[in-house]
């Protein structure tokens, strides 16, 4: 079976996109209220800050995600996530539609699970694809090497840094943030914070280039905070550099203990191994 480099590409891609949409892109347009105007007003940064560094102290989570890239990927993510030492934990994830997800059903591949530890993820391929690619069912994605997926460094840094304050980060340099009031999120009481954020004008140098580089002028931001201070849901609509984008991600059980194991060297295939055979074959 021929797997060209395109192909690859989008491979990747798909898989690291569970992650990399916790950092989404979005146009200039605000979020969609369907209860209209309910009374929103301005917020103090003190509350965003709390929250940010609550979440982030909390050092890992349960998180369930959907996300969606226009007509090219949608995928749902379920899993355990920490950052206390660099990105680790493991997700399932399932793909559920776009041209993206037809070209994993042709490689025998409907959802797999990621592994992720401090310099990269794997993802158990299964064992269809296993039968084409001499056997091994994880590929390695070095995060060093994500520059080569057209991502450029930013790519990689993204892998590396992602977790759950981003999105309230993303609110403190929001000139119109506002609390739009007291909701319920999975029978939890949570106060909820909009805000639309014009990417030039981050102070967090990082994260500024990270979505400078991916294409993004502007960002809608809509998070979940409950008592504890801890981010319940965010929800991130928009476009990036490849189109428009839209993540709802949930989280839960904070501090929850997370492991994700190195899977065995003989079953793994580098992704760089893969890209440099003659003629883009998997077999």
């Amino acid at each position: 079976m021929k797997c060209g480099n395109g192909r690859r590409v989008a491979l990747a891609i798909a898989i690291a996109a569970a992650l990399t949409g916790l950092v989404a892109c979005t146009s200039s347009e605000s979020s969609d209220d369907p209860e209209g105007e309910r009374g929103t007003r301005s917020v103090s940064h003190a509350a965003l800050r709390l929250a940010e560094r609550s979440t982030d102290r909390a050092e890992s989570a349960r998180i369930r995600s959907t996300t969606v890239m226009g007509t090219e990927l949608s995928l749902t993510a379920d899993g355990a996530l920490g950052w206390n030492q660099g990105l680790t934990g493991t997700l399932t994830i399932t793909y559920t539609g776009g041209t993206t997800a037809e070209t994993m059903r042709a490689l025998g591949i409907t959802s797999m699970e990621a592994r992720y530890l401090s310099d990269a993820y794997y993802a158990h391929m299964g064992d269809a694809f296993a039968k084409k690619a001499g056997g091994k069912h994880w590929i390695k994605y070095a995060y060093d090497d994500l520059a080569d997926l057209g991502g450029g460094a930013a790519f990689g840094d993204q892998m590396r840094n992602t977790t759950p304050n981003q999105s309230v980060r993303l609110l403190l340099d929001s000139e119109d943030v506002r609390e739009v009031g007291a909701e319920k999120v999975d029978g939890r009481a949570t106060t909820h914070y909009s805000g639309t954020v014009d990417v030039g004008e981050m102070a967090d140098a990082r994260l500024r280039r990270q979505l400078q580089q991916a294409g993004v002028t502007t960002e809608t931001v809509d998070i979940w905070v409950d008592e504890r201070d801890l981010l319940v849901k965010k929800v991130e609509k928009g476009r990036t550099a490849t189109g428009e984008l839209t993540q709802t991600a949930y989280y839960s059980d904070y501090g929850v203990r997370v492991s994700a194991r190195k899977p065995p060297a003989d079953d793994t295939e580098d992704f760089r191994n893969l890209l440099e055979r003659p003629g883009g074959s998997v077999s």
